[in-house]
């Protein structure tokens, strides 16, 4: 199992020491570092500063939201993201959610798996330096009647094949991730849970002939280092509240919706109530321990070893670390950059 790095968003106060942590992670070996966007700051922009100050670790999309370009702008970004770094950008994708596709980007958060689907075909056919040609429901290349001509992408990736990923949660979008992509993103993923995931990306798997055998499952998990379990949960909190709370609507978050999957029923509810209400203290109070437990690495190296182990029975293949919540000083953070890997070895999955 290897170890990835989430640097979540940038400007939030932590931009020079995203980069101190992103070189930390780069020495230490780490895989993968990604980068997020919702609408604030725009992942390659970032990427590409990580991929300048870095030598070895590969940079991802976390996720390039599929409202906020069209297909053959995201194949251009992938293409040149590439080629910048050597060889090292993955390409994550995602719907995004209702309320930022709507309200940021005025892009209707309708029939998201069928966008999805015509989405990576029109990536994947840019991607080929094929002239791009396409006849589908959302997008017509070259468009009718006009001068549109049927291009081809004039710059050369460094690899024939950029990794492609997509975050997904719901089990038909899961399945069409198993379908048509290299590698899942996840998030508040728990092995004892693991199959409300794995089995529809299996199903999907299935679907176009393979196996999860060379597919890379990939959950940013949360990790909190430090001897009180409890201090280490409350320090994830707040970031979990927003997530479970305010990500979404009453009716459409699907991390609460997640939550609810996994037996959290009522403590979801009481969650986005207060959360919807502006009652942020009281929604993270209402947060339960075990949740933020089940889906985090918390406490010393050799209690992080062995829920390491479980991911990694879970089938996990890279297991991504997002240190600490909202309030780690960069200290903080490259110290359970250090035991990540500390405990990685101890549980014998270097």
């Amino acid at each position: 199992m290897r170890l990835g790095i989430n640097l979540g968003y940038w400007g939030l106060g932590l931009d020079a020491d995203n980069i101190a942590v992103a070189q930390e992670a780069d020495r230490l070996g780490y895989a993968v570092c990604w980068a997020a966007e919702a609408y604030g700051s725009d992942a390659a922009t970032v990427l590409s500063y990580v991929a300048a100050k870095t030598e070895r670790i590969d940079v991802g999309s976390a996720i390039f939201q599929i409202p906020a370009r069209t297909p053959a702008m995201t194949a251009m970004t992938a293409a040149t993201l590439d080629t910048l770094s050597g060889g090292r950008f993955r390409l994550g994708l995602g719907v995004s959610g209702p309320q930022v596709s709507e309200g940021w980007y005025g892009v209707r958060f309708d029939k998201p798996l069928a966008r999805t689907r015509e989405y990576v075909e029109i990536i994947r056919k840019a991607m080929s330096r094929e002239r791009l040609v396409h006849d589908g429901a959302n997008w017509t290349l070259p468009l009718p009647g006009g001068p549109g001509k049927a291009l081809k992408l004039t710059v050369h990736p460094v690899r024939e094949h950029i990794p492609l990923y997509i975050a997904s949660m719901g089990p038909k979008n899961l399945e069409l991730t198993g379908e048509i992509a290299d590698g899942w993103l996840g998030l508040f993923f728990a092995p004892e849970h693991a199959a409300l995931s794995t089995d529809a990306l299996a199903a999907g798997r299935a679907k176009a002939g393979l196996t999860l055998d060379g597919f890379d499952l990939c959950p940013t998990v949360n990790i909190a280092v430090g001897e009180d379990i409890r201090a280490a949960t409350d320090t994830l909190r707040d970031y979990t509240a927003l997530y479970l709370g305010g990500m979404g609507s009453k009716e459409k978050n699907f991390y609460s919706q997640l939550a609810r999957r996994m037996g959290f029923e009522q403590a979801a509810d009481e969650v986005q109530t207060h959360y919807l209400a502006r009652d942020k203290a009281a929604a993270a109070a209402a947060v339960p321990h075990e949740f933020i437990d089940a889906t985090s690495l918390l406490g010393d190296t050799a209690r992080i070893a062995d829920r390491m182990q479980a991911y990694a029975a879970a089938g996990v293949t890279t297991l991504t670390l997002a240190p600490g919540g909202f309030d780690y000083s960069v200290e903080g953070r490259i110290h359970a950059l250090r035991v990540g890997v500390e405990a990685l070895e101890r549980a014998g999955l270097a």
